[in-house]
């Protein structure tokens, strides 16, 4: 299991100089920056006293240094040499106390300090050195035990979501609750899987995703936190805390439990880094469906998904007995740019996203011929937008004519891509299924046929069901049921009987079509 953060070096908490400066023992002695003012912001890991002139040879970094120079008084080499070995030993700071041993801020230091970047900072008035070394050890030590006890804290409890079941989605909402910023997963090719995080803040990060995340990471105190996912000597994404405003060791800390409990989801999972895109997919296109969340808003999910957006067509898509990864694979093979997510009931949607050059007709008629290949599947498709703020009426319009045609698929002759002026009545129908007066109306034409729960009445309703779908042809019926003809006639006026009517009169059958397009819209 592999998480690495990119953030400053090294592991333990650290204050900064500029925090430093500001502690009340240390403003009593009048601090003074006299040099490298812009790199304050630098951590201080430790505060060592010395006056050794090699004091340099025995840091290991991130220390700010005391002392009153004695050992460098009338020497301008001496001075400029210390200066430029704790630079090179990467201390975070100088601090020199006047009185002792200069009166005001040495010239040759200062401008050494100002060349090498590190930051001297002088004490007007006498400063006991032990009670600042004491006072920044003890928040140390202090800053240490927090960022450790939350670091557990976290992994503790994101072990018991995975352990209950937990959704990737609820591990990130936990580590956003600790962190109080976005949290973005993605992949190497900075595409987003899943976000945390309020929703505005989330949304301000993705809609420049892409470029800001190539960046993260680079500049220390950005508030980026990156950890990488990745075992057995294989990186496959990467969490990133986005603008974690608190210690850098205690998000360091908690971007590493969470990669580990990610990496553990993953691994008791099965392949979940294609898992995770597809729920991304999938949480998408259902937001974009639902219209409970306005398209606009959805905009930068999208982008950060990896679709592009800008200037482009949008086919909806609804298919029907296909797997996703079979619709992904299609996708890829016609070099087409897309998202698929699974939906409920069998269905899968695909969101085409095609140059305004393209002819969205042809791509998509394309596409659904290579899928279908067995009875059963439909795939069902809206006019092509070129509206983002168009595409969840499209994707609700896909998804009622994939509804519409499921139950008879099999019994109609449908184009590769069935569109709304395909499925006429019995999209009509469907639209209109929770009316009460269409329930009571298909109740009451199909009461004889309804009152029964026996293995006949199923069948009688299947034979209904494919006969008037099919016009009335009594030979298509038969041979789509494998029977004789004789036999057909037998179970339809079997029907006849029990309902009442006579099928060879197209008003009643019509009446009964209609109301066995609503009773089957009903069930479904």
């Amino acid at each position: 299991m592999t998480t690495t953060s990119d953030i400053w070096e090294p592991l333990e908490p650290a204050l900064s100089v500029r925090q430093v400066l500001t502690l009340e023992r240390v403003l009593a002695g009048e601090p003074e920056v006299v040099a490298g003012a812009g790199q304050l912001d630098r951590p201080v890991r430790w505060v060592h006293v010395a006056e050794a002139t090699d004091v340099g040879v025995m840091l290991s970094g991130g220390e700010m240094v005391l002392t009153t120079g004695v050992l460098l008084a009338g020497d301008e080499e001496k001075q400029a040499e210390y200066i430029r070995s704790l630079h090179r030993a990467e201390a975070s700071a100088v601090v020199l106390g006047l009185g002792r041993a200069f009166t005001d801020p040495p010239d040759v230091m200062r401008r050494a300090a100002e060349r090498c970047g590190l930051p001297l900072v002088v004490l007007h008035r006498p400063f006991p050195f032990a009670q600042l070394t004491e006072e920044v050890q003890a928040r140390l030590v202090r800053r240490k035990f927090a960022a450790v006890s939350l670091s557990e804290a976290v992994r503790t409890e994101l072990t018991a979501l995975i352990t209950a079941g937990a959704p990737l989605q609820r591990l990130l909402d936990e580590v956003a609750r600790h962190s109080a910023c976005p949290v973005v997963v993605a992949n190497l090719a900075h595409r987003v899987l899943a976000t945390a995080g309020e929703r505005p803040a989330v949304d301000d990060v993705l809609r420049d995703w892409e470029r800001i995340a190539r960046q993260a990471g680079a500049a220390v105190g950005d508030g980026w936190v990156r950890a990488e996912l990745g075992g057995r000597g294989e990186r496959w994404g990467r969490i990133v805390l986005c603008g974690y405003r608190g210690d850098r060791a205690a998000g360091r800390l908690l971007a590493d439990r969470a990669a580990e409990a990610l990496v553990l989801h993953r691994m008791l999972g099965g392949n979940a880094a294609c898992t995770w895109e597809e729920q991304s997919a999938q949480s998408l296109l259902t937001d974009l469906a639902s219209g409970i969340v306005p398209a606009r808003q959805l905009l930068p999910r999208a982008r950060a998904a990896g679709l592009p957006v800008n200037r482009r067509t949008f086919v909806p898509l609804v298919v029907r007995d296909r797997q996703p990864a079979q619709l992904d694979r299609v996708l890829r093979l016609l070099g087409l740019s897309g998202l698929v997510a699974e939906l409920a009931d069998g269905a899968t949607a695909v969101l085409l996203s095609l140059a305004r050059d393209q002819d969205a007709e042809a791509l998509t008629a394309h596409f659904a011929t290579r899928l279908r290949s067995g009875p059963g599947t439909v795939v069902a498709a809206a006019d092509a937008r070129t509206a983002w703020d168009d595409v969840p009426a499209g994707l609700r319009e896909a998804q009622h004519v994939a509804d519409a045609v499921a139950d008879s698929a099999h019994a109609l002759e449908l184009p590769a891509v069935v569109r709304l002026r395909d499925v006429h009545l019995r999209g009509l129908v469907r639209l209109l299924r929770d009316d009460p007066y269409v329930q009571s109306f298909a109740e009451r034409e199909l009461d004889g046929l309804l009152d029964g729960r026996d293995e006949e009445t199923g069948a009688l309703l299947a034979v209904l069901r494919t006969y008037l779908a099919t016009g009335r042809n009594k030979s298509r019926t038969a041979q789509l049921h494998h029977v004789s003809r004789p036999a057909l006639y037998r179970r339809l006026e079997a029907i006849q009987l029990r309902l009442g009517v006579d099928l060879d009169d197209f008003e009643q059958a019509a009446s009964v079509h209609i109301a066995l397009l609503a009773h089957d819209a009903q069930q479904g």
